[in-house]
């Protein structure tokens, strides 16, 4: 009866595998048909780094160098008999020592192995609130993201930016272990300069006679204004109408930016504060943004509605309704229904 029985075997100084037929026949079988594996899931703990764009034979080296795997050959095969290559990803990864290629192969491909923190800026945070999200979700040091928040050249900003207030785009990031404060907020205004490159925002600004400042300034008003997406192009219009009849724009938000407060009552003490950006006692825009503006808010800055309004008022915040007139009566009939609002809270 013919039997395949295993002999180890040397042959030029290297381990091979003589496959016995029977007979006394055999055929040796290569080294990389069969490389070394380590059985089961491994233990202790391991990070690990794989690079953007490295192949899965880069990867393998990568592993089998910090004792994950027993041999770059045994990834290899697996991955290739999974079809797994194209599932591999960059950034760091939380592995064990000692672990069979396919349970490697199976973390590398688990979302939760991957050791990233992701960080979610709401639209319209001011600086100071990014910083504040920024280190509780990051585990970064207020301090040390305040000191790279005031690095223009590291930030890499705007030619036009006149600091990184409304400049840290909006948006879910992915933060992995390497990662400064710097690497952080840089990234950030990439976002940004993404935005502003696909919205053209640098030509569109002198359509409506503005400098790139001021068009992310007024984005950071319309934002931090709130109300409906559908408003924001309403407000633009306001602004500028009030620009143009030499008007005050008296935003509110504005205000309460100057005092570092947020609130919907403000009152008449509010508004003669002493500070470039009251609105109310100084004409024009204000020095620069109050809060960090999003796409829909940029474009509406970029392309504001037509008609005459002159003023606004959301008179009910939790439903986000918000109301638009160019008769003073009318404003002064809204702003009633806004006190009326705010007495029942």
């Amino acid at each position: 009866m013919n039997r395949l029985r295993p002999v180890w075997l040397l042959a030029g100084g290297t381990a091979v595998v003589a496959v016995t037929l029977g007979l006394g026949g055999y055929v040796l079988v290569k080294p990389y048909l069969m490389p070394a594996d380590f059985d089961g899931p491994g233990s202790g703990t391991v990070t690990v780094r794989i690079d953007e764009g490295a192949t899965a034979r880069e990867i393998a080296s990568v592993l089998a160098d910090a004792g994950v795997v027993a041999s770059a050959g045994s990834f290899i095969q697996v991955t290739e008999e999974q079809s797994k290559g194209k599932s591999l990803r960059p950034g760091y990864f939380k592995l064990r020592k000692g672990m069979s290629a396919a349970a490697a192969l199976k973390l590398l491909v688990a979302p939760e192995s991957r050791l990233v923190r992701r960080v979610t800026i709401p639209e319209g945070l001011r600086l100071t609130e990014v910083l504040d999200k920024l280190a509780k979700g990051t585990g970064m040091r207020r301090e040390e993201l305040a000191r790279a928040a005031a690095d223009r050249q590291e930030l890499d900003l705007p030619a036009y930016a006149a600091g990184a207030e409304g400049f840290l785009f909006p948006a879910t990031y992915e933060v992995e272990p390497n990662m400064t404060p710097g690497d952080v907020l840089a990234a950030m205004v990439e976002r940004y300069k993404h935005a502003a490159t696909k919205l053209d925002l640098e030509k569109k600004a002198a359509e409506v006679r503005l400098t790139p400042l001021e068009v992310v300034t007024v984005a950071s008003m319309l934002q931090a204004e709130g109300g409906r997406d559908s408003d924001y192009p309403k407000i633009a219009r306001v602004i500028y109408n009030r620009i143009r009849a030499r008007m005050p724009l008296q935003i509110d938000s504005t205000v309460l930016y100057a005092q570092n407060r947020r609130t919907l009552k403000v009152s008449e003490k509010d508004i003669k504060v002493q500070s470039p950006y009251n609105t109310y006692l100084r004409p024009g825009l204000p020095p620069g943004p109050i809060a960090h503006p999003g796409e829909k808010a940029l474009r509406a800055a970029l392309h504001p509605d037509q008609g005459d309004w002159l003023w606004f008022v959301t008179t009910d915040p939790e439903h986000r309704i918000t109301k638009f007139t160019d008769k003073e009566s009318e404003f002064v009939r809204y702003r009633e229904e806004l006190n009326r609002y705010l007495r029942t809270r």
